[in-house]
């Protein structure tokens, strides 16, 4: 029987299967995992570069399941299997699971490349100038990117059981949020004492979350009416700052 020449390439006459191109085969040993290949871990300091481009392609395929996921999320679905994710992304089911262990990590990727894009679209807003114009940055940027957020927002409140990843990701953009608060009015709140400027902070962090911005779109109200409310709200709260003898202290005991 004549051998075949490339080992590479199916022999004469016989059809090539998926299963004849072992970098499309799942593979037993973690290291061979697109996530964990060696060639994008430092070594000595360097990072090698692969030379078959096969950890780039990985990257890129998990970002397209990941981003079909968002995409039903988007539609506000919570619950779906496998294969609707891969229909949607354009892949095969076990290509899903080769690159995910299972639906729960594939949600929690998913959530957290979300986030990230969200903190990718914050840009800095002016910590000084007129008062008006801080809010009104401020009030256009929250609303934008809370209405984008949204459907995701209300798909993470229906997991039964969010992983600690994807609660920590949640704190860390509630953090992130309040710090920017702390910033963007600090002329404001530094004209208080501590404990008033405490609870000052807690009540403008409270109206530019999230849950203040989908209460008012439940309510009734379009998105131009809940970015005005939201300036309303943060101009009624930091007007208490230019009397600050009139802010009632903490009660006795």
């Amino acid at each position: 029987m004549p051998q075949n020449p490339d080992p590479g390439r199916p022999a004469e006459g016989r059809t090539a299967r998926p299963s004849d191109d072992p970098a499309a085969r799942p593979s037993d040993d973690p290291a061979a995992r697109p996530s964990d290949d060696p060639a994008a871990r430092p070594v000595d300091g360097r990072t090698e570069q692969p030379a078959d481009g096969r950890t780039e392609r990985g990257r890129l395929t998990r970002e397209k399941i990941a981003d079909a996921v968002l995409s039903l999320f988007d539609e506000g679905l919570v619950q779906f299997p496998a294969e609707r994710v891969a229909e949607r992304a354009g892949v095969s089911r076990r290509l899903v699971f080769h690159h995910f262990a299972d639906m729960a990590q594939l949600t929690d990727t998913a959530v957290t490349r979300r986030i990230d894009q969200l903190l990718s679209q914050i840009k800095p807003l002016p910590s000084d100038g007129p008062r008006e114009l801080r809010v009104a940055a401020l009030a256009e940027q929250r609303g934008r990117i809370l209405e984008w957020l949204t459907p995701t927002r209300l798909a993470m409140m229906r997991l039964e059981n969010p992983s600690e990843r994807v609660q920590e990701a949640v704190r860390m953009m509630l953090d992130y949020g309040r710090t920017r608060i702390s910033e963007i009015f600090a002329t404001e709140l530094d004209r208080l004492p501590e404990a008033r400027r405490t609870d000052l902070l807690n009540a403008l962090d409270a109206a530019t979350t999230w849950s203040t911005w989908h209460h008012w779109r439940s309510s009734g109200l379009d998105v131009a009416a809940a970015r005005r409310t939201m300036a309303t709200a943060v101009h009624a709260l930091l007007a208490a700052t230019d009397r600050p003898e009139t802010i009632p202290g903490p009660p006795d005991g």
